[in-house]
């Protein structure tokens, strides 16, 4: 096994043979027989490990076998102690997802104090079959399909070719000790009923079991390829990107009878969770949407409109003359100027710097406010009014700004400007106003 593993790492991984490797040690027998290997085959290793404080004085013995371990090994290593039933409830995770937050936050910290360059897992083929069968029960889509992958960014999973069985036997053989985890004995968890109970009928069923499934996950991953080729292909023909959103043609979209599939494919990344409501958005009203926990979908009459959510700045920004101003939100550059010149862009407004008071604010749009449309012949409107006129999606809405003078609009900005402060033939100061 030694050698396959060394064959499969010059292939797979030939690059690891310069680097630093953080590995990650719970004292099972996986990782302890990678410790091995890895020393065996003269990689730079150090040692991780989580106490999580879960089993009592059985984590407080695996923590000492582990140290005991690097010490016999010469190996550098690294414990943490973590009070994971507190951090569990008072995040409202479960114990597992817990855990496993902490412990890749701490192997991320690790990483980038001690300058290693990756971190190495002790996962096996058992483990991804499990994994497979879990999303399997759960429902997935075809990335839930794969298993768990032998690289992902900085985690390295190189005994990923390997079962547990193949494992257990060269631990044996070399009289290689480990220490037991009592929860795994037990059908508490989804993961340890498949291990127990699945698993084995299944290898009963198929001897080659692990040969097979290797084999369906190399066509899986070679069928999700050609899925994100489509993807991208179609994503092209149908999205456009404009500043900070992404616009999916409703029409376009509509010409594919998978369209659901390409909307999984392309928002799947953005934390989406009920995509029943994703894909009922296709055919909802106007200013319909649905929400993650970053990203927002908004159907906008022939359009989805996909935006990452941010907090809106309510705040005012104060402007005390002539000069550049520029937040975070927006960008305004005021200046005094002889004329107008011919064409004037939607970015910039030219009003009669002695109709307004100094200072002028810029500020989101309220409820009630209105103003004095130029080119209305002094008739007044609400801004909800010219908002809906001019068809706007509730993103254009939250997204605009309004240039006010003494609480009166000046300019809607980048759309219209109020007519009371219009240049006229007796205008002596014109006052440049420019979104950058």
């Amino acid at each position: 096994m030694l050698l396959r593993l060394k064959q499969h790492l010059d292939s797979r991984f030939p690059f690891l043979k310069e680097k630093k490797l953080l590995l990650a040690v719970s004292g099972g027998i996986d990782s302890v027989v990678l410790v091995h290997f890895l020393k065996e085959l003269h990689y730079n290793i150090a040692l991780a490990h989580c106490n999580f404080n879960l089993r009592g004085e059985e984590s407080d013995g695996d923590e000492a076998f582990v140290r005991n371990l690097a010490f016999t090994q010469n190996i550098d290593i690294h414990v943490k102690h973590f009070e994971t039933k507190v951090y569990a409830e008072s995040s409202k995770l479960s114990v597992q997802v817990a855990a496993r937050n902490l412990r890749y936050d701490w192997f991320t910290e690790l990483l980038q104090q001690h300058g290693y360059d990756y971190l190495v897992t002790a996962h096996h083929l058992d483990d991804s079959a499990e994994t497979f069968l879990i999303n399997f029960t759960r429902g997935t889509g075809i990335e839930g399909l794969l298993g768990i992958p032998e690289q992902n960014g900085y985690v390295i999973r190189p005994l990923l070719p390997f079962t547990r069985a193949e494992i257990e036997a060269y631990a044996k053989e070399n009289n290689i000790a480990w220490r037991e985890d009592s929860s795994n004995a037990s059908d508490k968890y989804l993961r340890n009923k498949l291990r127990h109970h699945i698993l084995p009928v299944l290898k009963e069923l198929n001897p080659s079991f692990g040969d097979s499934f290797t084999n369906t996950i190399a066509h899986l991953k070679q069928v999700q390829s050609l899925a994100a080729d489509a993807a991208v292909l179609v994503y092209n023909q149908v999205v456009t990107k404009t500043g900070n959103q992404e616009r999916i043609s409703i029409a376009k979209l509509l010409e594919y009878d998978n369209y659901k599939a390409y909307l999984f494919n392309w928002l799947h990344q953005y934390n989406f969770i009920a995509w029943t409501d994703v894909y009922d958005l296709v055919h909802a009203q106007p200013g319909k949407f649905v929400l993650s926990d970053s990203h927002r979908i908004l159907k906008d009459r022939d359009v989805l409109i996909v935006e990452c959510l941010k907090v809106l700045d309510d705040s005012m920004i104060q402007i005390d003359g002539v000069g550049a101003y520029t937040t975070d939100s927006i960008d305004l550059q005021l200046d005094i100027v002889q004329d107008m010149g011919n064409d004037v862009p939607k970015n910039t407004v030219f009003i009669d710097y002695e109709k307004i008071k100094i200072p002028l604010f810029v500020r989101r749009w309220r409820e009630g406010d209105s103003f004095y449309p130029l080119g209305m012949n002094g008739l007044r409107k609400k801004v909800s009014k010219f908002f809906k006129d001019e068809k706007m999606s509730l993103s254009d809405k939250e997204n605009t700004w309004l240039l006010t003078t003494e609480n009166e609009i000046i300019w809607i900005v980048g759309r219209r400007a109020d007519d009371r402060f219009k240049i006229t033939t007796q205008t002596t100061q014109i006052l440049k106003i420019e979104v950058k």
